[in-house]
């Protein structure tokens, strides 16, 4: 393999070297200022794995991958040299214009992204594959069509491919579709028992079989399509530049090359990309019609995006006021372990809690549903914060109400109960509704464990459709619709305190 990979650099060289490239970029790079500036920058996920872009095992801070290699080819096929982009995979398109030129990252071939983006003739022919456990029920795709042992089959797919939409369409079978934001999440769930199979692009999974020993394909590859390499619409000399490098690169065997290196059967790769079939352009549709269309599904994960909120702070807002009331009356053993409770909550990430919940726990023998386990991180992160909110307003409350309690013969937990806590309440019910309204928007995190709320409901809608805009305006609509009452509570709270206080 060749070690011409790019070099990943540390954490601050990398956001310098975003905001220059975000400030160098603002507007989509045609031919002759990539070449001016003798770089074509190419967006990907590092994250989505092999054979197409990842950190090379004996050095992380190489990528490498058949996909970095062709990109080197490319750059040089317009004479510049190739720099890597990282970005979310199903968010790349969006990096177009700003701070990619192109998007090479297994990207499919689709009427939608032939209408919205400039694609271009294909690079690679892949086909999707059904994996299961080697000792698993699934022993072929006809057993699809008949219910599982614990009723629909569970089938993971990377969120935004080819693959989700092949096995959504697919109504012929009794499935649920489990879409995941990385490409080896599925496989790790199926082997942990949490779903019944995995569909992705065989490529994929034939560079990760020695990795996945205990899972194995079932059936023989399906519904092939194409990869394809993405640019802005306002680029048109780029794209052609680039159609013209990649057939040089098939035409004089280099591609072939690089296929074979990789072991993805350059023969065969050539056989089909030479006989590609022209993608009819998928047609344009209203605003009126993409809004008709999209927005009972945008309702429906509003509707779950309530229930994560609605579910989730009650049990916040105990526990919160628990580990408040603990820290300040508990017994001294137990200070310090609120304390590091706290800390370690509000010290990590809710999307680590949340991957920690339901990627780990299934290891040890607990597999919680996405929705149980999207509620409890919620929950747990917090009552953190809510913890501080309400040990600040027990501190808040005079110190000789609690003593004069004492003096008229409640007991301790009496005081607390009924003199102490109540107006603690009171006091803190500002800055706990401000918390609930920040905890909808915060949501939109569980979409990491396959809980399909509002925003991830846009994501897909708008790269599935392209109507970016248009989609973003009623999505908006909604988050505002369900936060402006709680904002105008929030209000009326400071002003009934403003007038006690005043009295």
């Amino acid at each position: 393999m060749l070690n011409t990979s790019p070099r990943l650099v540390a954490p601050w060289g990398v956001c310098a070297l975003a905001l220059v490239v975000g400030v160098a970029t603002t507007a989509a790079a045609e031919l002759d200022e990539v070449r001016r500036r003798g770089e074509l920058v190419w967006a990907a996920d590092q994250e989505g794995g092999g054979p197409h872009v990842f950190p090379a095992a004996d050095d992380p801070t190489t990528l490498t991958g058949f996909e970095v290699e062709f990109a080197e080819l490319l750059a040089a096929e317009l004479g510049v040299k190739a720099r890597f982009q990282q970005g979310q995979w199903d968010r790349l398109p969006l990096l177009l214009g700003r701070s990619a030129d192109c998007v090479i990252n297994g990207i499919e071939l689709t009427p939608e992204r032939q209408r919205d983006y400039g694609c271009s003739r294909p690079y690679f022919a892949y086909a999707l594959q059904l994996l299961g456990r080697r000792a698993g029920p699934l022993d072929t795709f006809e057993r699809l069509s008949t219910p599982g042992p614990r009723g629909p089959w569970k089938v993971g797919v990377l969120t935004g491919s080819a693959a989700e939409t092949v096995m959504r369409g697919r109504t012929d079978i009794d499935i649920e579709v489990v879409g995941y934001d990385g490409t080896l999440d599925s496989l790790e769930q199926v082997r942990t028992q949490v779903l019944d199979a995995a569909v992705m692009d065989d490529c994929i999974f034939t560079f990760y079989a020695d990795r996945f020993a205990d899972l194995r394909t079932v059936g023989r590859p399906f519904a092939g399509g194409l990869y394809t390499v993405l640019t802005a619409r306002d680029t048109p000399d780029l794209a052609a530049a680039i159609d013209a490098g990649i057939g040089r690169l098939i035409a004089d065997g280099r591609l072939k090359s690089l296929y074979d290196r990789w072991d993805l059967a350059g023969r065969q790769q050539m056989l089909l990309l030479r006989d590609a079939a022209e993608i009819p352009v998928a047609p344009s549709r209203s605003t009126w019609d993409l809004v008709h269309e999209t927005f009972p599904l945008l309702v429906r994960s509003a509707g779950m995006t309530v229930l994560l909120s609605c579910v989730s702070f009650p049990l916040a807002i105990l526990l919160g006021l628990a580990v408040a009331v603990g820290r300040l009356h508990g017994p001294p053993a137990l200070r310090p372990l609120l304390t590091g409770y706290v800390e370690v909550l509000r010290g990590t990430p809710l999307m680590l809690q949340l991957y920690a919940i339901f990627f780990l726990l299934p290891k040890v023998g607990l597999a919680l549903p996405a929705v149980v386990a999207a509620v409890a991180g919620l929950a747990l992160n917090y009552s953190a914060y809510e913890s501080e909110i309400y040990r600040a307003g027990l501190k808040a409350v005079p110190g000789g109400q609690f003593e004069a309690a004492l003096a008229l013969g409640l007991t301790k937990w009496q005081a607390l109960r009924h003199v102490l806590v109540p107006q603690a309440v009171r006091i803190v019910m500002p800055p706990v509704t401000s918390d609930f309204i920040a905890l909808f928007k915060d949501t939109s995190v569980c979409s990491a464990i396959t809980v399909i709320e509002l925003t991830k409901r846009y994501s897909v809608l708008a790269l599935s459709t392209g109507r970016i805009v248009e989609l973003a305006i009623v999505t908006a609509l909604l988050y505002l619709a369900m936060s402006w009452p709680l904002a105008l509570l929030s209000r009326w709270f400071e002003r009934r305190l403003e007038s006690e206080g005043r009295r």
